[in-house]
């Protein structure tokens, strides 16, 4: 077996690197070893791939190159957080038949409706922030996106109940973003269920809590099942399985699960990167207000959306820090050549999504923020790919831009903020996703004055 090059540093020491400075290590590992590396996890070989033509003949080759359910390495953590039955941890048949009936939720006439929520939750939160005070914009963001979340895939908006599994998720989320957290998922050995004062133990019964939750919602809505709802969870009540079953209630409550956790914390961290870019670059402000306020007051959120500078600043973002810095896994199955590299089966091939997006010839001065590339030229699958690509790309990655777009378009149009520190932002890396080490520290100003159609005055930003 030919394998690419690759450094031989410990995987344990890699990752240390990757936690500490992820940008910086991934810029460093490119320069030195090319768009194919290989990385040794024990005996297993793990190649990463950062060249568009590469990514496109390993995605194509489907008959050597299998989806793999479980990456490498998972740990219980991962495995509860998903659930046994998620849509992570089902492959085959069973997988392809499972995913059209998430990704329904997420497109055609469900996602034109869930417009107007956005836009009201953002604006109903943000008029909430005390004026001049100083705030956290990622923990302002996830308000919006998870109560956006949990009204798409459970349909619940007001209630107890609502406000039950809201403290849960923010609970749970806000733990595993803690530097305790951070101990346990790097030392395996502090994985005791010493009950729920201990660092697992309290995991482990947020975790339980929340499928608790999710079962009994999923039994008590079966029993007064109403087919007009457009939810997630309606969807799956009345979805069988490939044999024609009804799924089963753990079923439905496990691929519940995942759904409402990424929607909130892969959409907050964009946003969060979005708003830090925005307010950081007066030229970039300034053409999106005025494109903004073309529209007029309270626009239709569907002529929001369609605004391409708006799309570009939205791609623009992504590019720089992608959802997920890799895509998930896939194992050869039978030898194939990559890229001129014969791989032979039980090797793990991953994208390395952060890398592609940083590639000079496709994307030339890559570390600038330049949302005109997106209004300039149009990026293959294989050069763009904020969401990851093919059988497991992100199910609501549609969505997230479109929820980008309106996060923003409400805020921009409605208030004036400014960023509290001048020094650029420092990314921070955790569970292959890469967000705003500070949360972004943000200034609430006042309502902001709309200009018509005519250009957005300087003093309305300053």
């Amino acid at each position: 077996m030919t394998l690419p090059p690759g450094p031989k540093t410990p995987l344990w020491l890699l990752r240390q690197q990757l936690d500490t400075n992820p940008l910086g290590c991934l810029d460093d590992i490119y320069k030195r070893y090319g768009d194919i590396i290989t990385i040794m996890s024990g005996s297993t070989p793990i190649v990463y791939v950062s060249n568009p033509s590469g990514i496109k003949q390993y995605l194509t080759n489907t008959k050597e190159i299998t989806i793999s359910s479980v990456p490498p390495g998972d740990s219980p953590i991962t495995v509860g957080q998903m659930g046994q039955q998620g849509i992570l941890h089902l492959d085959g048949l069973v997988h392809k038949h499972r995913r059209p009936l998430l990704m329904k939720t997420y497109h055609g006439e469900r996602m034109n409706a869930s417009g107007k929520t956005i836009c009201e939750l953002t604006e109903k939160i943000l008029s909430q922030q005390a004026i001049p005070k100083t705030f956290i914009a990622n923990e302002m963001l996830s308000k919006i996106t998870l109560q956006v979340a949990i009204e798409v895939v459970i349909g619940l908006r007001e209630g107890e109940r609502y406000e039950q599994i809201k403290h849960l998720y923010t609970s749970c989320m806000k733990y595993e973003k803690s530097p305790l957290f951070e101990i346990i998922t790097k030392l395996p050995f502090t994985q005791l269920d010493l009950g729920r004062l201990s660092p697992w133990g309290y995991h482990k019964y947020i975790l339980k809590e929340i499928f608790q939750f999710l079962y009994n919602e999923v039994k008590e809505r079966r029993q007064e099942a109403d087919p007009s709802r457009t939810d997630m969870l309606s969807d799956l009540i009345f979805a069988c399985d490939e044999t024609g079953k009804p799924l089963s209630d753990e079923e439905v409550r496990d691929l519940l699960f995942l759904p409402i956790s990424a929607s909130n914390n892969g959409a907050t961290d964009s946003l969060t990167w979005l708003l830090y870019w925005v307010h950081r670059l007066t030229d970039v402000r300034e053409q999106l207000l005025e494109e903004l306020d073309s529209l007029g007051e309270n626009p239709d959120p569907m002529r929001i959306v369609a605004l391409p500078y708006l799309n570009a600043v939205c791609n623009e973002t992504l590019r720089i820090y992608p959802s997920s810095m890799f895509s998930l896994p896939r194992v050869v199955v039978s030898p194939v050549e990559i890229m001129g590299y014969e791989l032979i089966p039980g090797t793990v091939l991953f994208t390395n999504i952060y890398s592609t997006h940083q590639r000079e010839d496709v994307y030339p001065e890559p570390k600038q923020f330049k949302p005109e590339r997106f209004l300039e030229k149009k990026f293959s699958p294989y050069e763009f790919i904020p969401f990851g690509s093919g059988g497991r790309s992100c199910i609501a990655g549609a969505f997230s831009i479109f929820q980008m777009k309106l996060v923003l378009a409400t805020i921009l149009s409605n208030y004036k903020l400014t960023l509290v520190n001048k020094q650029p932002e420092r990314p921070k890396h955790s569970n292959d996703q890469c967000y705003a080490k500070s949360g972004v520290k943000m200034v609430m100003h006042g309502r902001r004055q709309h200009q018509g159609k005519s250009k957005p005055l300087v003093s309305d930003f300053v």
